[in-house]
Formats: structure tokens, C-alpha cells, sequence
């Protein structure tokens, strides 16, 4: 048999989702019938438990309709309940918001629809009828109350609404109409239909994670879910807590279920949801020259608002009004639309899924990459240029924009130092070979240097002397289905342009507090002097001890905070004599983690100037742990000595030269790492502590580095504090040594790797010879 073109073992799969509904808002029967059709057409897109019945989850999100409620304009909580007394705290909720129910109703289910996994895990399914509601914000007080019931464990509401209800189960596609009888009904019109099938890739499949949510179904997955949530928490502690509710974002969900939280949290306060969807997951827009100038505005007053949901996604969504379908600034999850010439709009994961009227002509489409389409029932079917033109022109985007940004550039490059920074380069804990076998050949071509393939130096625990703090953390990657962006190819894909000051609500409109835009989030020293922060030290002396150093850090950031400051920045620059640097990462992790516990981490920006910082892999976990800025002060003096010198070859660069290639290599091997997690925008990347520890106590990073993982435990503050203090000694000798630990380069008598050179040449000689036929 010949070898097929297809590879299955290149397969990868992902959940379905669709949307179809009338371009006029007409209601049918047979719009519905149309959606469960194509939800059971996708049901290869999900998967079986080992009782090879259970599916991952389906679902449907559907205007409400009098057919269920019995009573026009109600509403309706549709509950997962673990215990049949939690009615009460339902009731109790929806009360409190001034929402009356009319009572309960036992939803019809068929069990032996379903599996023996999901009939064990089943949860009581009732659904509160409540009285209809004439107040304008009957929403909000619906979201409200699902969120004040939700306090209580064993309660999950999918939904809580007087315009949508949510039908979904741990089934499979095919089964979600056996198992809910009430979706046979005839009298059940609907004018759109959302479904959803799960692929459970990287969470456990459970009633509660089964889509679609209160508003939108998600194929895909978000690669900066941990920051995007940091950073909604740490604005849900800047606006107050409200103890009568639960956290607007539940940690127990999915990253599907955290985007439908957020979205949920924008749209209840008043937000459109396109608007509210294009926030969350925005277009390319910074480097795309297409975009005209108001759409841009739009964008960039959204950017100052919050970070983008950034990662491999397809929605489809409804507010009960309006409903619509987008992609991710990537377009990795494809979206096929067919618009009917009698009306029908059909949008789903793939072609052919949902059955068309016979003998009607049809035109066919596909969402690009941030693309977007809405149809409501006032103005029909809007597709992307026309819809964004629209959204745009409601507000005075570019005033507000006007009023609240200036651009700032990243500075001057630095005058070659003067005197011998050997001192400079042993308190910092810089290496001969870091010189030579990584700075020097930065100054020389802009790039990183390329060795053989793998790291075979120890790990830093295991490295037999003292390694900076940032390498003993590891990037975490993506490795489900998502493929890597090609950093170099797509760069008007991705954007490391950096906002500094103090951030709004997210829900905030008008002109905003005043914010400086960089073109990058690394600067020179003349670059940050522009920004005019203030400054907190993060040195220590032997008498003070590292700990309290730390604490002493964080309290001064949050203290400046609190005063008003929009910039705080960290600085080492007070080195040497008898004071020690605190390890940049440790200063940044510690007051990123003090301003989020305080409520402050969105009244200012966090600004880090480093003798430290000279490696891709120190700035990246610098931005991942919350600094927003990083001026790498003693790299660039280095770099620029190196020139002055013409010790770093090439085409003999001239000091300035060889800062700006220091630069641009730092600033594309950071792009190269968030490539490789399939984050397109730095804002998106910092704050979300996308790694692990390898060496680190665990009690350290639960105090510090926001719970990252540890599995293996390891060294604590006190080992870091011994390993400053001895560089501070090293560096006060008369004429400071660097080691050549052999961390680059095998080198006899340094660190040892594996493979040697021995043992390479004992492998050759050992392996069979080739010989020629």
C-alpha cells in the first residue's frame, strides 16, 4: 500500500463551536434544529472517557424563551447543585439583588443518555424562575446575584439571566438532546443558537467546564491565562473587595471559563460585547498599516485600559441581543461562515457542519486573524471593517488617547564609563566567558551567539558554585496544541511596546491618567531619568540582612505608591563598599507580589535599574515577575567599554552601536521566548510568572514568587544573602577576579557537562564504523 499524503500521527485536535442565527432576528423552530445539527456534526471534535460513553462536554447558550419559564420577560438561573438544600442559597441570593423568584423547576433529564463517569459526577440540574424584571440594570443584579450565591461550595449557575439560558452537560454532541428533553420543545423559537463540543486538552472534564458559558464558547487556548488573571485581581483589589460576593474571576474554571468571567465582568458594567470581545482579545493592531486612525485610537485606549487574552482562539458569543464570532490576532483556529440568501448566518470550527436550506444561494467566508462578525437584529449581519469603523466612531477614541499618552523614547546611549568596572563586574557575579562568549559577540552582530544544541552545564543547584537568582527558574512552554509564532517572520504580529503610570479601571471611559508609551520595555539610563520615577534602593548591608532588606524594599514601593507616585523604580546603583545588591528578580517579584496584596500594583508601574541584568533569560523573568521596565545599567557600560577598546571585532562597532545591538538582542530573545508560548504582546507575558523553580525553597517562592512551583525544594534566602555578601567581598579586593566557570565552554578543571570532550571521543571510537557500499 502506497504512503499516504496525510499523516494521522500530525493530528492535532480542539474543540468545536458554532453559531447560527438569522441576519434579522426572525425566531424559528428550525434554527434551533439547525444548531443541534451541527453541535452533533462536531462531535468528532471531542472525546470519550475510558467508559467509552462519557463525553468531554456539550452544550448550547439560546435566548430565553417563555416555553421554559412559563412566563414572558422572566428570568431564569439554570443550577448545578451538589445538595438539594442549596435552593435556599440561590433564593437568598437573587433576593438580596432585588430579584423575586417565582420558584423552581425540576429540569427534564434522561440518565441513560449518559455515561457511568458523567451519571456518577452528575449534579442536581433545577432551574429559579424569577419574576420579570423592569429595572434597566436587571443584568448586572443577575450577575450579582450569581456571584453572591456562588460563595457558597456546591453552588455552579450556568447561567443566571432574563435574556439567555445555558443547556449543557458532560455528554457528548450527540447526546446533549437526549439528555435535556426541554431542547425537543416545538414551541421553542430561537432567532440564534451558540453550541459548543469540549476537548479537554489540559483540564479535567467535569459538568461545571462544559460549554458554552454565560456568553461565549472558546476553542482554543489561552497562553497567558496566569498573568491575565494576576493582573484582574490585582485591579478587583484596586477597586475593593465586596466580601457578599465571590471573586469575579474563578480560579476553579478553565481558561474558557476565566475569558467568559472577564467578558461577563465588562458587559455587565455597561460595555458592548463586541467592544468588550475586542478588548480582550484585540487585533495586531500596533504594526498593521491598514488599521485607519480611529480604529487605532479605539485600540490603543483599549491597551490602556488592560492586557490582551492572548493565545490560539475562536469565539463565538451573545448577549442576548447581539451575538457574533472572532479570532485571535493569530487566526490559529479557523472559523467558516456561510451567509444564506434567505438570512440564515451560519459560523462554525468547520465547513459543512450545520445544514443549509436547499436551493438558496450562498456566500461563503472565514474569519481572518482579529477578525470579527456580529449580527443583531437592528442592522443584520456586520462583518469586520465595517463593524470596527462603527465601534470606533461611537466615542472620541483619538481625544481621549490625545489627552492621556505621551510617547517617550528609550534614551540616549551611555558615554563609554570611565575607570575599571572589574569591581562592578564580581559584586554583580559576571563570569570572563559571559564577556567573551556572549557580550562581546552581542556588540559584534546584535545577536545572541548560536552553540550546539542543549545545555549540558549543571542545573544551579547542582553547578557547585553561586549562580545568579534567575537561573534557578525554567520557562514553562506550551505544549498542548498550540504551534509556535515564528517570532522573526510575524513581528507585525507581535508588539513589546510598554505603557508607564498609573492604569484606570478596566470599565474606565474618558480621558485616563496620564501614561508614557515606549517603544520597548528596555531603556537606557537616559531613557529612564524621562521617565522620572522614584527611586527605592534595593541594597543591603550585613547588619540589616537580606530579609529584611526585602521587606524593607517592599514597604519603600509601597509606601511611594501609596503617596501618589506612577513610577517606582528599583535600583542597585548603591553597591559596593559595605552594601550588597538584593538580587533584582527577588527585589521585582517581592514588591510586584507587596502592591497586588495592597491594591496598588495598577496606581503605579514597576521599573527595575540593574547592574544584574545582561542575559535574555534575567530580563524575561524580570518582566514575567512584574517589572514593566528594565534598564540593564552595567551590561550597556560593559558592551560600550568593549567598543571603545575595539575589543569586539566584526565591523568594529562604535560604542553607541554596540549598546543598540545589546539592546535589540535582549529585545528579540525575549520575543523568541514568548514566541515560544504562543504570546504575541509583552503586556500580555509580564506579571504572569510563566515558570517553574528548580532548586528554590518552596516556602520562598509562596512568599515571593506567587506560589511557583518547586517540586524538588532547595536553597533559601539565607544561601542567596552568603552568596552576595561573599561577591561584595570578592569585589573589594585590590584587583577583583572573574571566574571562568565553564558554563559556555568546556574547560578543564571548571563545572563539568556531560557529554565531555572525553567521553565524545570514547562514544566515536566505540560506535560502529560506517563503510561505503
Amino acid at each position: 500500500m502506497s504512503q499516504p499524503l496525510h499523516d494521522p500521527a500530525a493530528e492535532r485536535d480542539a474543540c468545536g463551536i458554532g453559531l447560527v442565527a438569522d441576519a434579522r432576528g426572525r425566531a424559528s423552530r428550525e434554527l434551533l434544529d439547525r444548531a443541534l445539527a451541527g453541535l452533533a456534526a462536531v462531535s468528532h471534535r471531542g472525546a470519550w472517557a475510558a467508559d467509552g460513553v462519557t463525553g468531554d462536554g456539550a452544550g448550547l447558550l439560546l435566548p430565553l424563551h417563555a416555553a421554559v419559564t412559563g412566563v414572558d420577560g422572566a428570568g431564569l438561573a439554570m443550577c448545578f447543585l451538589r445538595e438539594p438544600w442549596l435552593r435556599g442559597t440561590v433564593e437568598e441570593a437573587c433576593r438580596a439583588e432585588g430579584l423575586e423568584p417565582f420558584g423552581w423547576r425540576d429540569v427534564p433529564t434522561d440518565v441513560a443518555a449518559l455515561g457511568s463517569s458523567a451519571t456518577a459526577s452528575m449534579p442536581r440540574v433545577a432551574q429559579l424562575v424569577l419574576a420579570p424584571c423592569a429595572e434597566p440594570d436587571a443584568e448586572l443584579r443577575a450577575h450579582r446575584a450569581r456571584r453572591r450565591a456562588e460563595r457558597v461550595e456546591g453552588v455552579y449557575i450556568a447561567s443566571l439571566s432574563f435574556r439567555t439560558v445555558t443547556y449543557k452537560a458532560l455528554c457528548a454532541a450527540t447526546q446533549l438532546q437526549s439528555f435535556y428533553p426541554d431542547l425537543a420543545n416545538p414551541a421553542w423559537n430561537v432567532s440564534w443558537a451558540v453550541f459548543h463540543q469540549r476537548f479537554s486538552t489540559n483540564t479535567e472534564p467535569s459538568w461545571e467546564r462544559a460549554q458554552p458559558f454565560r456568553l461565549l464558547g472558546h476553542n482554543g487556548e489561552i497562553n497567558t491565562i496566569e498573568g491575565n488573571v494576576g493582573w484582574m485581581e490585582a485591579r478587583e483589589r484596586a477597586r475593593g473587595l465586596d466580601p457578599e460576593l465571590a471573586a469575579a474571576l474563578d480560579r476553579a474554571g478553565s481558561d474558557s471559563a476565566l475569558l467568559d468571567n472577564a467578558l461577563e465582568l465588562l458587559v455587565r458594567r455597561g460595555l458592548d460585547v463586541r467592544e468588550a470581545v475586542t478588548m480582550l482579545v484585540p487585533p495586531a493592531w500596533q504594526n498593521d498599516p491598514r488599521i485607519d486612525d480611529r480604529q487605532r485610537a479605539m485600540h490603543r485606549y483599549h491597551a490602556m485600559l488592560g492586557e490582551p487574552w492572548d493565545g490560539p482562539a475562536g469565539l463565538v458569543f451573545s448577549d442576548g441581543i447581539v451575538c457574533g464570532a472572532a479570532l485571535d490576532r493569530n487566526g490559529l483556529r479557523p472559523l467558516r461562515v456561510a451567509v444564506c440568501e434567505d438570512g440564515l448566518v451560519a459560523v462554525c470550527s468547520e465547513a459543512g457542519a450545520i445544514p443549509l436550506p436547499d436551493g438558496v444561494a450562498v456566500r461563503r467566508a472565514r474569519l481572518g486573524p482579529g477578525q470579527l462578525l456580529s449580527l443583531d437584529p437592528r442592522r443584520g449581519l456586520l462583518f469586520d471593517g465595517e463593524l470596527k469603523r462603527e465601534l470606533a466612531s461611537r466615542k472620541p477614541y483619538g481625544a481621549w488617547v490625545e489627552s492621556s499618552v505621551r510617547f517617550v523614547a528609550r534614551g540616549e546611549p551611555l558615554a563609554p564609563p570611565e575607570g575599571d568596572l572589574a569591581a562592578r563586574h564580581a559584586l554583580h557575579g559576571y563570569t570572563r566567558e559571559e564577556l567573551s562568549l556572549m557580550l562581546r559577540p552581542i556588540a559584534q552582530t546584535g545577536h545572541d551567539p548560536v552553540y550546539s544544541m542543549g545545555d549540558d552545564a549543571p542545573i544551579a543547584p547542582l553547578a557547585g558554585r553561586a549562580r545568579p537568582l534567575a537561573s534557578y527558574f525554567r520557562q514553562r512552554f506550551a505544549q498542548v496544541t498550540n504551534p509556535a509564532i515564528d517570532h522573526y517572520r510575524e513581528r507585525t504580529m507581535m508588539s513589546v511596546a510598554t505603557l508607564v503610570g498609573a492604569r484606570a479601571p478596566l470599565d474606565a471611559e474618558g480621558p485616563l491618567p496620564p501614561l508614557a508609551v515606549l517603544p520597548s520595555f528596555l531603556v537606557t539610563p537616559d531613557g529612564l531619568a524621562a521617565l522620572e520615577p522614584h527611586e527605592t534602593d534595593a541594597t543591603f548591608t550585613a547588619d540589616e540582612g537580606l530579609a529584611a532588606a526585602v521587606e524593607r524594599v517592599a514597604e519603600d514601593a509601597a509606601a511611594l505608591a501609596q503617596a501618589g507616585a506612577t513610577a517606582v523604580c528599583l535600583t542597585d546603583a548603591a553597591a559596593g563598599g559595605d552594601r550588597a545588591p538584593v538580587p533584582s528578580l527577588l527585589a521585582v517579584a517581592a514588591v510586584h507580589e507587596r502592591l497586588v496584596e495592597r491594591g496598588l500594583r495598577t496606581a503605579c508601574s514597576l521599573l527595575v535599574s540593574s547592574d544584574e541584568a545582561r542575559d535574555t533569560h534575567m530580563v524575561a523573568t524580570l518582566i514575567g515577575y512584574g517589572a514593566d521596565v528594565v534598564c540593564p545599567r552595567l551590561a550597556l557600560e560593559t558592551v560600550a567599554r568593549l567598543a571603545e577598546s575595539d575589543k569586539v571585532g566584526g565591523d568594529r562597532p562604535s560604542p553607541a552601536a554596540a549598546q543598540a545591538r545589546l539592546l535589540r538582542s535582549l529585545e528579540d530573545g525575549v520575543l523568541k521566548v514568548m514566541s515560544k508560548m504562543g504570546i504575541s504582546d509583552v503586556a500580555s507575558y509580564r506579571g504572569a510568572r510563566l515558570f517553574e523553580a528548580v532548586g528554590l525553597d518552596r516556602r520562598l517562592c509562596r512568599r515571593f514568587f506567587g506560589g511557583t512551583p518547586s517540586a524538588i525544594g532547595g536553597i533559601s534566602l539565607d544561601v542567596l544573602e552568603r552568596d552576595a555578601t561573599s561577591r561584595l567581598a570578592a569585589s573589594e579586593a585590590e584587583k577583583p577576579q572573574l571566574e571562568n566557570p565553564g558554563f559556555y565552554k568546556f574547560r578543564k578543571g571548571a563545572s563539568p557537562m556531560r557529554p565531555t570532550p572525553t567521553s565524545s571521543r570514547r562514544s566515536t571510537r566505540a560506535s560502529p564504523r560506517r563503510t561505503r557500499s
